[in-house]
């Protein structure tokens, strides 16, 4: 399962922020009624005329796609044209792609690296270990370097494709503190 982020980038019409907040406020409050939502927010702009960014994470592309072509979707869209300049400018990543960003969590404040460091040692700790206990004897016979170079391999694959996502969606909130 490859969880799917999406970001919003649209710009709300001059008087009309509040009113374009709080539509889309009540839109996501909307959205997280459907079946694979994670979790959204939104970043406001920090000065009048820019950009509001909404940031909505699902747990995969075809959760994100029954919100995207559902009729309440496209409801919600239709009330946001009148509050807004022009179409919304749409980015979708792999959460995964994202493990190291604020973009991944809740919140508009950079994790402290420490944190993150944390984080990171809690996930790599584990996987190092057992391989190290349960691999490293599969593989006596290769050399040292080709030895490793599989082993830290695996560990990598399994942190950005399992480890991380799940310790970013448990430690999310202790992460952005």
């Amino acid at each position: 399962m490859v969880q799917v982020t999406r970001i919003v980038h649209r710009r709300a019409n001059p008087g009309q922020e509040r009113q374009y907040e709080q539509l889309v406020r009540d839109m996501l409050a909307d959205c997280s009624r459907t079946p694979g939502y994670l979790f959204s927010t939104v970043i406001p702009p920090r000065v009048d005329g820019e950009e509001f960014h909404i940031v909505q994470c699902f747990t995969t592309q075809a959760a994100l796609d029954t919100w995207r072509h559902s009729k309440e979707s496209a409801e919600w869209h239709d009330r946001l044209k009148e509050v807004a300049d022009k179409d919304p400018e749409y980015r979708v990543f792999n959460t995964s792609d994202l493990w190291f960003s604020a973009t991944g969590l809740e919140g508009e404040k950079q994790p402290a690296r420490w944190r993150m460091a944390v984080l990171t040692w809690m996930g790599i700790f584990p996987l190092a270990s057992l391989a190290v206990a349960f691999l490293f004897p599969l593989l006596t016979d290769l050399p040292y370097i080709p030895r490793m170079m599989i082993v830290t391999a695996l560990i990598v694959l399994a942190m950005y494709w399992i480890v991380m996502p799940r310790l970013l969606r448990w430690l999310g909130s202790w992460v952005k503190r």
